[in-house]
């Protein structure tokens, strides 16, 4: 018998994925160390890829190896990396693995941006090689035997995997190679023919008869099932269909033949003899049909020994009746084998090089979790700054500490030299100066980053749309209009938050003006600033009063709180709580993550106690304040009532509140430098993210544009015209001259020779014409002496041939009206014409009266190229 089919390789293009991978990882990962370790993970990722798919491949165990270790990794990074054509944009291309190509070369090859495309394809090749190492085994001992059937099983397993997942992993049409219909068949296939080294183990090992009939009839079942499946169909490679028809001949043969012995035990000989007769028979329709691909002549001549000794037998002794075939009954069937399971890892060597980088959906999880996180946390902050932005409103309004501490009149309060000395160290008025002045600038760089990414997706999608009207149907790729929905809806969030964020500027900037000559007197010096404020009556009275100490006792009260909220906002900040290692347990528990339900109650573990504290200080400080205007009209009253004193409190009032406002400023500028800063490399991510898609799409568009213009090549621009007679055998059928040279068949791909100018028609001199007149009717007339062949002329070899198949420039072939056969006058050689010579001299022709002696001379412009012209020999 021959040997087992085997599947051929795909092959893949060369990709680099340690560049797209490193990317990534620099942009989601902040930990330096944890960068430098999953980059040096990526690299040796890409390092694999090149050695499992980038060389030829030995049909060894190492090499499948490889292979396994690859597609392991292939699966362990899956939902790591989000491998998309928006995202991690990596583009695989591979071809059909039973593509042989053209005349005009290339193969069908398919280009996709997904990481499921490429774990197909990989797995396709683990199938595909083991099948041949299966077939490389030797089958004369038990290790062979058991190594090949367990490489056929797992073959089998991976192209039924393809066949259940090709079509959701690709989420489009796939190649042939691994579309459902030929993966099924191809693992069908492969399970017969681990069956028949079941068989093959158990002939040989001399198991019972009727085991090895049970056997060799399910081989023979499965071998029939494959057949059925493909023989429709040309995807396959041609032997395949025979080898398929054979096999299931030769299974069914083995099946009669050893149930005859055990029927011959059993003393059934008729029924001895009706199955070896339809074995014989079987294997007589494999050695007429299938002999080129199958050689069965040692089955044959078993089965013929075996009949024609139980003939003879019977004929002689036991005189049994042979039944009918439809009267035998069915061998039974028993299967030993299955597919293998695709189950990760199938490598015994498998080490996962992104094992400390944590699955994707982790990583999202844990971002909508920091999310909430800071949200709580902000709005805390945000309460507590809220509350503590309302006592200073208060305490200004009501100048307070200002006013118990002027008890003199004349000189500057401690609280105002505090807050002019604080205003002075912060750098004053140049200080919010120079961050207004930096804010446009900020804003304007993202602008141009913003502007730039969006122009990089209108140029290419015009592109695409441009390809996409040109060739319509054909351009069969995601439209860039649909796959920028989500960058285009980025950029629009982008621009939005900038637009809010001008507004906010405005804002400060407004309130700056409206505040800026008093924030410039509490800069200056203290004789200067005591010089600005009024001065008053002296109120000597109230020093030491009642009321002033119960104001300053809630005022320190005021500012104990305030301090204690600086800490608890300086706390809330500080908390950090890896949730990983908690959506990781949930994960491999539950096999998903609830994101909200495990986030709401780990921040209320963590955040409670906080939160709590914040809504304390929120209440005291609301006693405090109530406690401290009550006070102050007590103090209000106490104090002598004139102009200058009522100038001189408004003045140092407008101090305080300049004080709080040059603070807010600041932190406001700051806010908006650091956002905008922070908005920088957001935005300079997001170009990033534009740009590579758009290189991935120009590297996909130009993929598709080169198999494009390949498919358009190959399409037959006009009819096949067929070859002329006299390209192709001689017209009177006589051999060629020894001496002449024999042209190249016309339909051989080869260099093409270049062709003289065709000659004008001959001029038939009078001679010529009563020479052949006088000449026997057909018989060819005195040929004239041939022109010596010029040194160093090149004369067409055997092998050389146009390029391809072209028509004559004139219609001379069999059927076609005016069909003539002409014969060259006898003193006429056409190539003598002009300056060119050929190097061999034409074979004589044949006239059939009432034709034109030559054809008309070719035309400018006719639509074929010139020919050479090869003589009818």
């Amino acid at each position: 018998m021959t040997n087992f089919i085997s599947v051929q390789l795909k092959k893949a293009s060369e990709v680099d994925l340690a560049k797209p991978l490193c990317k990534f990882i620099q942009q989601s990962y902040p930990g330096a160390e944890a960068q430098a370790e999953h980059c040096r993970a990526a690299e040796e990722l890409s390092r694999l890829r090149k050695s499992a798919l980038g060389r030829p491949l030995d049909k060894h165990e190492s090499a499948l190896e490889t292979l396994l270790r690859y597609y392991d990794q292939l699966c362990s990074i899956e939902p790591k990396f989000p491998f998309s054509e928006n995202q991690i944009c990596v583009t695989f291309t591979w071809k059909d693995a039973f593509d042989k190509g053209s005349l005009f070369g290339g193969s069908a090859k398919l280009a996709l941006a997904s990481l499921g495309y490429e774990k197909t394809c990989v797995l396709f090749n683990c199938g595909a090689l083991a099948s041949q190492i299966a077939a490389e085994q030797n089958l004369e001992n038990d290790e062979g035997l058991k190594a090949a059937a367990k490489h056929y099983q797992f073959a089998s397993g991976a192209f039924q995997h393809i066949k259940d997942t090709v079509l959701s992993a690709l989420n489009r049409e796939p190649t042939v190679d691994i579309s459902p219909d030929t993966a099924g068949t191809l693992s069908l296939i492969m399970l017969a023919q681990a069956q028949e080294v079941f068989f093959l183990k158990a002939t040989r090992d001399k198991m019972k008869d009727g085991i090895i009939a049970k056997l060799a009839n399910q081989a023979a079942d499965y071998y029939g099932d494959a057949y059925k499946q493909c023989q429709y169909k040309d995807t396959l490679p041609k032997e395949v269909f025979p080898v398929l028809a054979a096999k299931h001949c030769i299974m069914q043969a083995n099946a009669e033949y050893h149930q005859s012995i055990l029927a011959k035990q059993q003393k059934k000989f008729g029924e001895e003899i009706g199955r070896l007769q339809h074995a014989a028979d079987l294997v007589k329709t494999v050695a007429s049909r299938y002999d080129e691909y199958i050689n069965v002549k040692d089955l044959v001549d078993k089965i013929n020994r075996a009949l024609a000794a139980a003939k003879k037998d019977n004929d002689f002794i036991y005189h049994d009746r042979v039944p009918d075939l439809k009267d035998l009954e069915s061998i039974g069937k028993a299967s030993l084998v299955k597919s293998t399971p695709v189950v990760v890892p199938l490598s015994q060597k498998f080490t996962d090089l992104f094992e400390k980088m944590v699955p994707l959906q982790v990583q999202q999880s844990v971002s909508v979790y920091n999310q909430r996180k800071a949200d709580l946390v902000n709005r805390s902050i945000a309460q507590m700054r809220e509350a503590t932005n309302l006592a200073n409103g208060v305490l200004a309004s009501l100048n307070l500490p200002a006013a118990i501490e002027d008890v003199s009149g004349d000189t500057v309060p401690q609280s105002i030299l505090n807050k002019s000395k604080s205003v002075i160290e912060q750098g004053g008025i140049q200080t919010v100066d120079q961050l207004i002045k930096d804010l446009p600038e900020l804003l304007q760089r993202n602008k141009e980053i913003l502007d730039e990414s969006l122009r990089l997706l209108d140029e290419e999608e015009a592109t695409d749309n441009d390809l996409r009207t040109k060739f319509k149907e054909r351009w069969q790729r995601t439209p860039s209009n649909e796959l920028y929905k989500s960058l285009r809806a980025e950029g629009a969030n982008y621009h939005n938050i900038m637009t809010k964020a001008m507004q906010a500027d405005g804002q400060v900037k407004e309130r700056y003006q409206s505040h800026r000559d008093t924030i410039a007197l509490l800069c200056k010096p203290e004789a200067e600033l005591n010089a600005a404020i009024p001065s008053a009556n002296p109120a000597k009275t109230l020093q030491g009063n009642e009321v002033v100490n119960v104001l300053r006792t809630l005022l320190a009260s005021l500012d104990e709180v305030k301090k204690e909220r600086e800490q608890l906002e300086n706390d809330l900040k500080s908390v950090n709580f890896d949730m990983t290692s908690k959506f990781l347990t949930a994960l491999a528990q539950d096999g998903a993550i609830n994101e909200e339900a495990i986030s709401v109650t780990e921040l209320d573990r963590i955040y409670g106690s906080y939160t709590q504290k914040v809504q304390e200080s929120l209440k005291k400080q609301e006693e405090l304040l109530k406690n401290i205007q009550n006070a102050h009209q007590d103090f209000s009253k106490m104090k002598q009532s004139n102009n200058e004193s009522n100038l001189r409190e408004e003045v140092l009032k407008n101090l305080a509140i300049a004080n709080d406002n040059f603070v807010e400023l600041v932190a406001n500028l700051k806010e908006g430098t650091k956002f905008y800063n922070e908005l920088t490399e957001i935005l300079l991510k997001f170009q990033n993210k534009c740009s590579d898609i758009v290189f991935a799409r120009k590297t996909e568009r130009d993929e598709l544009l080169k198999d494009l213009q390949q498919s358009i090549a190959r399409e037959p621009s006009a009819p096949s015209i067929p070859l002329p007679t006299y390209q192709t055998t001689s017209a009177g059928g006589s051999k060629p001259a020894a001496s002449t040279p024999t042209p190249a068949p016309r339909t051989m791909v080869g260099t093409k020779p270049q062709p003289p100018a065709r000659p004008p028609p001959p001029v038939i001199s009078e001679t010529s014409s009563s020479s052949s007149a006088s000449a026997p009717a057909g018989a060819p007339a005195a040929p004239a002496a041939a022109p010596v062949p010029t040194p160093g002329a090149s004369a067409p070899a055997a092998s050389t041939a146009p390029s391809q198949a072209q028509g004559p420039p004139y219609p001379t072939y069999p059927g076609y009206p005016g069909y003539c056969q002409m014969p060259m006058p006898m003193g006429y050689n056409p190539y003598m014409y002009g300056q060119y010579n050929l190097p061999y001299a034409p074979s004589p022709m044949y006239q059939t009266p009432g034709q034109a002696p030559y054809p008309p001379p070719q035309q400018p412009g006719y639509p074929y190229p010139q020919q050479p012209y090869y003589p009818q020999q």
